[in-house]
């Protein structure tokens, strides 16, 4: 069997042999390996390398060496923990201005991302402040509580206490804030009274201050009309392209069924028959021919035109009109081509067709073949795309062993 296009195929074993080639160099001839071996950073855990070793120039074989992080000496870790004591004091805090009088919650963090450390913390009363830095509120004194905070901070066998001690008081409110706080424990305190009622009603007054009630409206009815608005589009959008489609295939199939209907009046015309008569006979034989057949777009619109001609429309503009109903210039020329003819005579017309059917032939033979040239490459597309996912799983490990 022959194959007529061959690009796609001479394409790809170009690439192959290409990457083949450029897999090897890398593989072989660029390798330029040095026996270093690096170190993860600190903080990034070991790492098992693999390698290839010759003993005595004669036997290959294969040794994994486990390699640790590198790791701080011990002057290093005592500078670390300065820092990082500096550190803590940027953030442990939190929203709190100083030790002398917190308020909010506190920051106590287990680790630091610069610095490959864990905390440990401990509280002297947990009950005011726990180890996640939580204030309990309800705990606290309007004096202030002193509470003791101890974070042990670890790098390996190293260790550095934090130490700070914080006076924590009740959160001060102030404005609206301390009358919806007032509010909401009114509110509390009145739903644990009635909790043996199936229902209680929110009051009209707390602590003198006027109240009124409302539920947060959803406003579900704003949806509805984007929802309508874009669902319009989308439909409108949908029915314009699907029309579209629809005249593309109607399209398709006149230019296909063009050649035939111009060889068959071409044959009928030599015989001798009028321009009428072929067109009468070519639908007669259509409609015998329909049930098997199926539906033609091209032989409905000539029904449509032998009917307008039985019903008394002039036999020229029924031509005209047929041409245009069909829609393309192929028809439009033909139509055209015998309302002259059936004007002027029909003296030659016998040669015209021929030579358009000659002519519409050929446009389908270059469409056809116009067509098989884009399939193949649209193929070709997801054959690149399969090639540059092998070539990026082949390429990226090999990058990689020659940088480690």
């Amino acid at each position: 069997m022959k194959i007529k296009n061959r690009k796609p195929i001479i394409l790809i074993l170009i690439l192959t042999i290409l990457l083949t080639l450029l897999l090897f160099l890398v593989e072989y001839v660029f390798d330029d390996f040095e026996p270093i071996v690096f170190r993860n950073s600190y903080g990034e855990g070991k790492k098992t390398e693999e390698y290839e070793i010759t003993v005595n120039g004669e036997e290959e074989t294969t040794i994994q060496l486990e390699v640790n992080e590198q790791e701080y000496t011990h002057e290093e870790v005592q500078a670390m923990f300065k820092k990082v004591a500096k550190k803590l004091d940027e953030i442990v805090l939190g929203d709190n201005e100083s030790w002398d009088r917190v308020e909010t919650d506190l920051n106590l963090v287990t680790n630091l991302e610069e610095y490959p450390i864990e905390i440990q913390w401990e509280s002297s009363a947990y009950d005011i402040v726990n180890v996640n830095g939580e204030i309990q509120q309800k705990n606290l004194k309007p004096e202030g509580i002193h509470v003791e905070l101890r974070g042990t901070v670890s790098y390996k066998e190293d260790k550095m206490v934090y130490l700070r001690n914080a006076m924590v008081y009740p959160l001060t409110r102030k404005g609206m804030d301390k009358i919806l706080y007032d509010i909401q424990q009114e509110l509390q305190k009145l739903e644990s009274q009635t909790r043996g009622s199936a229902s209680f009603r929110l009051p009209d007054k707390i602590e003198g201050k006027t109240l009124q009630w409302s539920k947060e409206k959803q406003n579900h009815w704003r949806y509805i009309p984007i929802i309508g608005i874009v669902l319009s589009i989308y439909l409108f959008y949908r029915e314009r392209e699907n029309m579209k489609a629809k005249e593309n295939i109607r399209n398709a199939e006149l230019l296909r069924d063009y050649p035939g209907l111009i060889s068959k009046f071409t044959m009928l015309i030599s015989t001798g028959a009028t321009v009428k008569n072929a067109w009468e006979k070519i639908v007669q034989n259509y409609e015998i021919q329909k049930m098997q057949l199926g539906s033609h777009v091209v032989y409905e619109e000539m029904k449509v035109a032998m009917i307008e001609m039985q019903g008394g429309v002039p036999e020229a503009e029924v031509y005209e009109r047929f041409g245009k109903r069909c829609g393309l210039t192929v028809y439009i020329k033909f139509g055209a081509l015998l309302s002259q003819n059936l004007r002027k005579g029909s003296k030659g017309i016998s040669e015209i067709l021929r030579v358009e059917a000659i002519q519409s032939f050929e446009n389908r033979k270059s469409m056809a073949k116009r067509q098989g040239e884009e399939a193949g490459a649209k193929l070709l597309i997801p054959m690149m795309g399969m090639l540059a996912v092998v070539f990026i799983m082949i390429m990226v490990p090999a990058f990689l062993t020659m940088q480690l």
